[in-house]
């Protein structure tokens, strides 16, 4: 399978570049899975897609302002840190650019020496093992002076953080938002629920890598970024209840799909679990848990637009987003939603 089957035109306009002022009024496209039909709504629409007994997965994890800007002691030379992911007590793994500056044993101070930093490993990738040293707490100092770690394609600075986080954002860890929760207000999942819709929660920290190109010929030649997830009992039994009863397991966004995933067994059956995934969800995956999906509109020749390949068929996606393209609907991080149902 080519990765080029995976790319589509896409007007550098339709990028957004902003939330819109209420979440919930984002456009949402409507995908029949088995047909490929496909309906134009809004995302208050969904709980016209919903019904009582549906379990509703979400991801809580808060995104970290993990993007720093410091200096380099001896020069003076600028740096930026994006903090990946810990390793250990005040030890990070990080993007370092310009990277010729952090060599081992290169340090670095933020904030007029609020916060300093040394390099002490250059791992195989590129990225760099930093020790961090402050007094009080990192996560305080980090609030104070890390910037959001938005993804390359918004060129906008964002007025307000908390429009980068989802509402029920709660296990900090993540360097970028799981975008398709960002849709959902309070106000709605109080709809929703009232309705008779369980609500499963579960954590995936999302990294940067869901950010980089594919840069193999081949799908199934291409390295997955690993990222930490977890799931405790109380949420598997939610999930296990409804599988074992036949209900619908909807996943909102495709880091809750690759945790159900790659905990769930033959039967889709779950349980309490976290550590690192690397699975690679593209077609001819047969899905084990999930019935449907929430999601947003994803770059071209990228691992997500795969994923959604995997569950309602290249053909069918690729018409949805060719579609998308010619109605004009917003891409990306910031952009309008769809909803891939049975």
């Amino acid at each position: 399978m080519k990765v080029e089957d995976f790319k589509f035109d896409l007007p550098e306009e339709l990028i957004a570049q902003h939330p819109l002022e209420e979440r919930d009024q984002s456009r949402l496209l409507v995908v029949d899975k088995n047909t490929g039909e496909l309906k134009h709504k809004h995302f208050h629409d969904i709980v016209d897609y919903l019904k009582k007994g549906d379990v509703l997965v979400l991801n809580d994890t808060r995104v970290i302002p993990a993007r720093l800007l410091g200096m380099k002691e001896d020069t003076d030379g600028k740096i930026e840190f994006l903090l990946l992911n810990r390793k250990k007590l005040d030890t990070y793994e990080c993007l370092a650019k310009p990277g010729k500056r952090a060599k081992v044993g290169a340090r670095f101070t933020f904030g007029g020496g609020l916060l300093k930093a040394e390099v002490i490993e250059v791992l195989d990738n590129g990225n760099r093992i930093v020790q961090f040293f402050h007094e009080g707490v990192f996560e305080d100092i980090l609030d104070r002076l890390g910037e959001m770690p938005l993804p390359p394609y918004i060129k906008e600075k964002l007025e307000d953080k908390e429009r980068y986080q989802t509402v029920y954002s709660r296990e900090e860890g993540s360097a970028a938002a799981p975008t398709a929760g960002l849709h959902f207000t309070e106000s709605l999942l109080k709809k929703i629920t009232d309705m008779g819709v369980e609500i499963a929660f579960l954590t995936l920290h999302v990294g940067l890598g869901t950010f980089r190109p594919v840069k193999v010929e081949s799908v199934e030649s291409h390295d997955m970024h690993s990222e930490f997830y977890s799931l405790d009992e109380k949420n598997a039994e939610i999930i296990n209840r409804a599988k074992t009863e036949g209900r619908r397991i909807i996943s909102v966004g495709t880091t809750s799909t690759r945790t159900l995933e790659t905990i769930a067994d033959d039967k889709g059956m779950v349980k309490e679990d976290s550590g690192y995934t690397k699975i690679f969800i593209y077609p001819g995956y047969h899905f084990k848990c999930i019935d449907c999906l929430i999601t947003n509109f994803h770059l071209p020749e990228s691992t997500l637009i795969m994923l959604v390949s995997a569950l309602a068929g290249k053909d069918n996606i690729m018409n949805a987003y060719e579609t998308a393209v010619k109605e004009k609907y917003r891409f990306f991080s910031f952009g309008d939603s769809m909803f891939i149902k049975e």
